[in-house]
């Protein structure tokens, strides 16, 4: 008997790799489906196959089966107006800018800025010194001419009686009338002097000529000021009423004339998101002619402005009022689709099942549409669910309310089903 095989001394056994066993294991695993129909056979595998396909369909139309939630509308009687929206720009009713009509010292500034000043309100005041000295020299002279002629009156009265009595000459007498005529010659012109010196001394003290709103000032008290200076003292604006003007194609010019043959059109003054009103006015003037490189035509509307929502300068939303349609039958904006033979609605049958109908529209915007023709009153139309909903569909009509209270990820799914079915028109029957 042969002894056994002795090992090297200091040899030991080593693991197996982590790799190996991993490869091992797929090998196996591989082999196990390759060679499954020999022991399972070949219609045990294609029925579990057949299951599993069946299983997922199961789940998958489990979620769309039963009534398609919508909410719906009736259609509605209403007076709906003609609107035509544009892009205007605030202009103040009168912007001054205040000057000086004399040279002098500015000794005060008699407003603060961003204040409401009246029309005559004392705006600013020159040092009237001068001026308050030469208004009371020429008050002094008149009066030394005044008795300068009253001296003269006398002398004509005495030289009249010489000459009547031969004891003066005529001469003497006619020179001293021409005397006189020249003395109240000379009262009327002392008289134009003080005017005039009083003017001078009024246009010291500078008042507002309009009511407005003063700005920022644009000089300091201190500065020597005159008359031919162009920045000025302050810029006083009429904020109330207040102007807007803004521009409309020539083509709905008509529409605007007929209107305003009725009475002045209504115009309402929108904010930045197009429906918020800032302020109510009407059509005041429309310009003359029409730009011939825009082919627009100028319009503007005056605005009270007593909330001062308006501000000079400001781009603001028009929408000018032309007509209004009477009676006209009213459905929500979303209620419209779109299909490639044009507008139609889905309308809720007794059954609560729908019925797509094609209808005509006539006007519309982001919040209603005027219906034609192809909708009677009292009909209920379908404004959401569109994703989903098929001529015949089965649907459960839900309250706002309960709308609200779906799951989030119904809502969602069903907006986002919306959104590409808009403009795609009806979905095909499957």
């Amino acid at each position: 008997m042969k002894p056994p095989l002795s090992l090297p001394a200091g040899w030991r056994a080593k693991r197996p790799s982590p790799l190996v066993a991993l490869a091992t294991l797929a090998a196996l695993a591989a082999g196990y489906y390759v060679a499954r129909p020999w022991f399972v056979g070949e219609n045990g595998a294609k029925e579990s196959a057949a299951s599993a396909t069946a299983g997922k369909r199961e789940g998958r139309r489990r979620g769309f089966d039963g009534p398609i939630s919508i909410t719906a509308t009736p259609v509605r009687v209403a007076d709906v107006p003609v609107t035509i929206d544009a892009v205007g720009t605030a202009q103040a009713l009168n912007t001054v800018t205040v000057r000086t009509q004399v040279d002098g010292r500015l000794i005060k500034l008699a407003f603060d800025e961003g204040q409401n000043v009246k029309k005559g309100d004392i705006v600013a005041l020159i040092d009237p010194t001068l001026y308050q000295a030469a208004y009371d020299q020429a008050v002094a002279k008149k009066a030394q001419d005044e008795a300068n002629l009253a001296n003269a009156r006398v002398d004509v009265t005495r030289y009249k009686k010489l000459a009547a009595s031969n004891f003066g000459s005529q001469q003497q007498f006619a020179t001293q009338e021409s005397l006189v005529t020249q003395l109240e010659a000379q009262i009327r012109a002392d008289q134009g002097a003080i005017d005039n010196a009083k003017a001078t001394l009024d246009y010291a003290t500078i008042r507002s000529p309009i009511d407005g709103r003063t700005g920022i000032r644009l000089v300091d008290v201190g500065n020597i000021l005159h008359s031919s200076d162009a920045t000025g003292i302050v810029v006083i604006t009429q904020l109330q009423p207040i102007y807007v003007v803004f521009t409309v194609p020539q083509q709905f010019l008509p529409a605007v004339q007929k209107a305003q043959t009725r009475a002045p059109a209504p115009a309402a003054a929108l904010g930045s998101d197009n429906s918020s009103v800032l302020d109510s006015g009407v059509v005041s003037v429309i310009d003359n002619q029409i730009d011939q490189t825009t082919g627009t035509v100028k319009i503007k509307a005056t605005f009270e402005n007593k909330a001062l929502a308006l501000w000079p300068g400001q781009f603001v939303n028009v929408r000018l009022t032309v007509d209004v349609l009477h009676e006209a039958r009213v459905v929500p904006s979303s209620a419209i689709q779109r299909g490639p033979n044009g507008a139609f609605v889905y309308v809720l049958n007794e059954d609560e099942t729908v019925s797509m109908k094609p209808v005509t529209i006539g006007r519309q915007d982001e919040v209603q549409a005027v219906v034609v023709s192809g909708l009677d009153v009292g009909e209920k139309v379908a404004t959401t669910g569109f994703s989903r909903l098929v001529d015949g569909s089965q649907t459960r009509v839900m309250e706002p309310a309960d709308a609200a209270a779906r799951p989030r990820k119904e809502r969602k799914r069903e907006a986002d089903g919306d959104k590409r079915g808009e403009g795609s028109g009806p979905p095909q029957q499957r």
